[in-house]
């Protein structure tokens, strides 16, 4: 269910308001705000980075920023959930520079249809791994 400049109701599933008076976010790939039911259990996820199973990380950014999403869509499924229950994105980006949003863009709309978590995108100078240059963190609605 999407609001645009209504009052939220109550619902069962996620509700994601994008107020018509403010920019609209979908064609980035995310949405202003999401609200959970009251009666929802959530999950924490830690941040995905791009390894693979084995560890291994590829030095290029758009292979890190594809394996960190289906990071996260193993972990969503571990959690017996799927990926239309993320409420909340947090996406960290090394070096961050306009030149990543396309990418950073195209693979939240691959991996969350039309469907947008709220979302917030913080550069940052490193992550824990040298090599990474992408991760990214998620809250899910369980039930």
């Amino acid at each position: 269910m999407t609001l645009q400049n209504q009052t939220p109701v109550a619902s069962a599933t996620p509700v994601i308001i994008n107020p018509s008076h403010l920019h609209d976010p979908t064609p980035s790939g995310y949405s202003t705000a999401v609200i959970t039911p009251a009666s929802g259990r959530l999950a924490f996820i830690s941040g995905q980075g791009g390894q693979d199973r084995t560890g291994a990380l590829s030095p290029d950014f758009a292979t890190q920023v594809e394996q960190a999403y289906a990071n996260l869509a193993a972990v969503i499924d571990a959690l017996g959930a799927r990926l239309d229950q993320v409420v909340k994105l947090t996406v960290f980006v090394v070096d961050h520079d306009m030149s990543k949003l396309g990418v950073l863009t195209e693979n939240v709309i691959r991996v969350f249809g039309d469907k947008f978590p709220a979302q917030t995108l913080i550069p940052v100078p490193r992550l824990a791994i040298d090599p990474m240059l992408f991760e990214v963190e998620a809250v899910a609605l369980l039930d």
